[in-house]
């Protein structure tokens, strides 16, 4: 289901740097106006909020405050030197079941310890009570009535789970991004999804 990186992937110290000078740049032009920005910074915040389809149509603070959510929980850390992920016990919420499977599949053979997979979070909540979770990765949308969003704000305030969101919802990822380490937005592939779980190695 995963498909391999492009050859031709960035280094992740230049992914991280851009992302870095991006936030400075704005911080410091939305800090110096007020808000108010030129109408010429204003249309180039909402071309890079529409890449992943964010709502546009609010005030410039506003977008930037969840692109840089989005940008900056996506952007691989910057490591000076190589990091050796431990092995962890991760539980696995989504409902889809093809997606799921790869997952686990995929943290498995990295050497994770996987709690699931689960497509509601009321089993996923369960679960976290009977087993000792290091980090969760979550889909937001989930069948059920409690989201992903909800499910997070329970496993980190009764068990402080480090949470990983996983959605297509970008503008509910972007929202509520606050609550986990990372986002990996979909479509991704294999190495997104290892690359947030060792963030949590890098920021422990």
């Amino acid at each position: 289901m995963f498909d391999r990186p492009p050859p031709s992937h960035p280094d992740a110290a230049e992914v991280a740097e851009s992302v870095d000078r991006l936030c400075r740049l704005y911080d410091s032009r939305l800090a110096e106006t007020g808000g108010d920005l030129s109408p010429e910074d204003a249309r180039e915040l909402k071309a890079m909020a529409a890449i992943y389809d964010l709502d546009t149509d609010r005030p410039s603070t506003e977008v930037w405050r969840d692109l840089r959510a989005v940008v900056t929980r996506q952007a691989p850390l910057d490591a000076k030197a190589p990091v050796e992920v431990e092995a962890l016990t991760l539980l696995v919420v989504e409902d889809d079941p093809d997606a799921a499977a790869s997952l686990t599949e995929l943290l498995t053979e990295a050497g994770h310890n996987v709690v699931g997979p689960f497509h509601s979070a009321a089993a996923a909540e369960a679960a976290a009570a009977l087993h000792s979770i290091d980090a969760a990765l979550l889909d937001i949308n989930l069948s059920g009535e409690m989201t992903g969003v909800e499910l997070a704000r329970v496993l980190t305030d009764r068990w402080a789970v480090r949470v990983i969101f996983i959605s297509g919802d970008v503008a509910a990822a972007a929202k509520n991004a606050d609550m986990a380490e990372a986002l990996v937005l979909k479509p991704y592939n294999g190495a997104q999804i290892l690359e947030a779980v060792a963030r949590l190695s890098r920021t422990a």
